[in-house]
């Protein structure tokens, strides 16, 4: 069983900021689960553009209010509490936020923790990773 709060990921390598999202990862690849699990946050009035074309990710918005923009289609999405977005086509998409966004984040395959965007918005393909 695992057990783990926020509060205790706050300040620590699980907790990674990058632009105007912050994402306290709480389930990593190393957990050994099959999927990671995080709590992001977009701030106010930003514009964050992102690209997993080695992850699924689906996303519950918990707080906030905001527009999800398809990037291959155009086609907009408007964000609020108990809105779900599956990303299961890889595609690459734009977060604009108007209220702050706080939201849950599962990721298959599952994050290692210490990815970060490159230039597309998206993280390198996953490597096989040792369970903790």
């Amino acid at each position: 069983m695992i057990v783990r709060t926020t509060a205790e990921i706050t300040g620590t390598e699980r907790d990674v900021a990058a632009g105007a999202w912050r994402s306290k990862r709480i389930i990593l690849a190393g957990d050994g689960v099959g999927f990671s699990f995080h709590e992001t946050v977009i701030e106010s009035d930003s514009v964050s553009e992102f690209h997993y074309q080695h992850h699924v990710e689906a996303v519950w918005v918990t707080e906030g209010r905001g527009t999800l923009t398809n990037l291959e289609t155009g086609e907009d999405h408007q964000l609020g509490p108990g809105t779900m977005y599956l990303l299961n086509g890889h595609e690459r998409h734009r977060v604009t936020c108007v209220e702050q966004l706080r939201m849950l984040c599962v990721f298959n395959p599952p994050v290692t923790g210490a990815e970060v965007h490159d230039a597309t918005g998206a993280y390198p393909a996953p490597q096989q990773v040792e369970t903790a």
